[in-house]
Parts: structure tokens; C-alpha cells; sequence
């Protein structure tokens, strides 16, 4: 064995090491995100409970704790926003720490340690890519483990805007360890050259904004999939119901139903034409490589599919009667179908895009 060969393999046991010490940190980092829930003071939250009957009907401000990072402890909620459909106006929840101090510094340290997990497990994506000298994303095992980095590091980017997504947290990194966890059990494969269809900088270019924009399609997931469990509590409130009080512990340090479902709106939007580009840049790196730009291959026409499943809830939410929980499902749809592209496609169909590596 020469002494590249060598020095690539002792960094391709480096990259398992520190993607394994991602997990462990990630790990940690999900305790924390259960004790801030947990531990989280839940006589505050009781006030949100009060709030949402009160429907405020003139006067809408901002609550003043929760314009940052999710991070600030919530005296009183005085966040008022109102709904896609119009309906009621509510305030937001003090998130998961309940507005409590030992809840607070619970959560400051799933962050943290969600933010080194990032550090540690990036560390593992650069060094693999070292290790065989191209991108990082050339199997379904690569792909896995740099989708959840840049699914982490869209998240950390969020909280570094000061916007209000730690609720996000938990959920976050318990997919994140179930995808790693899948990654080094089933999809791990040894590090190895591209095949030829691959040797093209457009790799750099499509499958890195597939990437991208498949991390923020899920964080769009994660907002819409709570957007739905919260606007059934609201509904259940103003019906005059009664919710349990696990869902009263939970789901009132959410943010209301307006702002998760605007917030699910606004990253899908946002990320939809970058969608858009990396169909573009695959077709004109298949006319590179396979000397045609659409061959109706599956990968082809399951990413299509996701575009038009994308460009529907985007035009759901523009119609009278098809915003709000109607739009919220056509969007779960449109990343479920992306999730078949990803997963599926790669593992079940014949493809000329089948790198899986399993």
C-alpha cells in the first residue's frame, strides 16, 4: 500500500470517528432538548392557555422575549398574530423552557451542544471528502450524513438570524440521530471513486443545492406538521374543549398556529426556486453526460413530481378556502414525495441515478 493510498484510509477512519462522536454529542444534545421540556415551569404556560380565549380584537404587538433565538424567558405572552384563515387571533407559547430560567438554561445547553455535534460531525463530512479526494456525496451513505449536517446547520443558522425556531430543537435532532443512525448501520459504504457518470463539476453544483434545498423542505416539514397539531388545540380552545394535559404542557409553548404555518410558507417559498435551479443544472449535466437533457428516468420524474407538488401548495395558499390545513397537507405531500426521491428512488427503482452503495 502506497502512502496516499494510507493516508486516505486513516482519514476515512477519521470521518467514522468523529461521525460517530456526532452522535454522541447529538445524543446529549437531546437529553438536554427533553429536560428543557421537561424541566420547563408550566405554571407560565397556563397564561398562554388564557390568552388563546381571550381573542384580543384591536391590538396586535409582539411578544418581547421571543424575537430572538427562542432563547429569552417569557414573563407574560403579549405575542399576538393572526391565522391564515382569518379567524382568531392568538398569542404565541413562551416555547419549550415554559418561560422558566432552569428550563431556559436547559435549552442554552441542547444549543450548544447541537452547535458542537454540527462543529464534530462537519469535521466527518470534510474529512471523508479528503479521503477520496471529490465530493462528499457520491453514495447514499455520504448523502445522509452531509443532508443532516446542512439540516443542522440551516436550523443554527435560523437561531443565529434571532429567529424564534428552538422549539424546533427536539424534533430536529432525533431525526437527525435517526438519519445518522440509518447512515452507519444500512447505507455505509466504504470510500471509493465516483463512477464516470459522475466525474463533472456539475456534482458540485445539483447535488449540492438537492441538498440545501432538502434540508430546508424539512424544516418546512417539521413547522407544518406542528402547525397542524397546534391549530387542532386553538380550535379545541375556541370550541370551549378541553385539551389533556400533555397537550396543554406541550402544545401551548408553541408558537401559534399563524406563525408556524408563516413560517413553513416563507421557507418553502424561499427555497422553491433554488428547487427549481437544481432540476435546471441536473438536466444540463445529464446532456454532459448521457447526451440528452430528460430521459423521463425515475430520479427525473420523482423530482419533477416534488416540483409540482411544491408549485401546488404554493398556489394552494394563494386560493380562497385552500389556505391553512388544506395547504398544510398538499405540503406534507410535496415533502413526502421528496422524501421518496431521496430514499426510494435510489434503493427500490432502477435509475441511472441508483448510487445508493447498499
Amino acid at each position: 500500500m502506497n502512502l496516499a493510498a494510507a493516508t486516505n484510509e486513516s482519514l476515512a477512519e477519521m470521518s467514522n470517528v468523529l461521525i460517530y462522536s456526532s452522535m454522541a454529542v447529538y445524543t446529549l444534545a437531546f437529553l438536554a432538548h427533553i429536560a428543557e421540556w421537561v424541566l420547563g415551569s408550566r405554571s407560565k404556560v397556563g397564561r398562554t392557555a388564557a390568552a388563546l380565549t381571550a381573542r384580543p380584537a384591536a391590538v396586535q404587538v409582539r411578544v418581547g422575549g421571543q424575537r430572538g433565538g427562542g432563547t429569552a424567558v417569557l414573563d407574560k405572552p403579549t405575542v399576538v398574530t393572526r391565522s391564515a384563515g382569518g379567524a382568531r387571533d392568538v398569542p404565541d407559547g413562551p416555547g419549550a423552557a415554559g418561560g422558566d430560567e432552569k428550563g431556559d438554561l436547559y435549552g442554552r445547553i441542547a444549543v450548544s451542544l447541537t452547535t458542537l455535534a454540527f462543529l464534530v460531525q462537519a469535521a466527518g463530512v470534510v474529512t471523508r471528502a479528503l479521503s477520496v479526494q471529490r465530493a462528499p456525496w457520491g453514495n447514499m451513505y455520504e448523502f445522509s450524513t452531509t443532508f443532516s449536517t446542512v439540516v443542522v446547520g440551516a436550523y443554527l443558522g435560523f437561531l443565529v438570524a434571532k429567529k424564534n425556531v428552538r422549539w424546533m430543537g427536539l424534533p430536529l435532532v432525533t431525526t437527525v440521530l435517526l438519519d445518522l443512525g440509518i447512515a452507519t448501520t444500512w447505507l455505509y459504504t466504504e470510500s471509493d471513486q465516483l463512477v464516470p457518470a459522475l466525474h463533472s463539476y456539475w456534482l458540485w453544483i445539483h447535488v449540492s443545492t438537492a441538498i440545501f434545498c432538502g434540508a430546508v423542505f424539512y424544516l418546512g416539514a417539521v413547522a407544518t406538521l406542528l402547525y397542524l397539531f397546534r391549530d387542532s388545540y386553538e380550535n379545541k380552545l375556541a370550541g370551549g374543549g378541553t385539551p389533556s394535559g400533555f397537550a396543554r404542557s406541550v402544545l401551548e409553548r408553541l408558537p401559534a398556529a399563524a406563525s408556524l404555518d408563516k413560517f413553513a410558507y416563507r421557507v418553502n417559498a424561499a427555497i422553491f426556486p433554488l428547487w427549481t435551479f437544481t432540476i435546471i443544472a441536473g438536466a444540463i449535466w445529464a446532456g454532459d453526460a448521457w447526451g440528452r437533457y430528460w430521459g423521463w428516468d425515475a430520479k427525473e420524474v420523482w423530482s419533477f413530481i416534488t416540483w409540482v407538488a411544491y408549485a401546488a401548495y404554493l398556489h394552494a395558499r394563494a386560493t380562497a378556502g385552500w389556505k391553512g390545513r388544506k395547504a398544510a397537507y398538499v405540503a406534507l405531500i410535496a415533502f413526502a414525495c421528496w422524501l421518496f426521491n431521496y430514499y426510494g428512488v435510489n434503493m427500490f427503482v432502477n435509475s441511472l441515478h441508483s448510487y445508493a452503495g447498499v
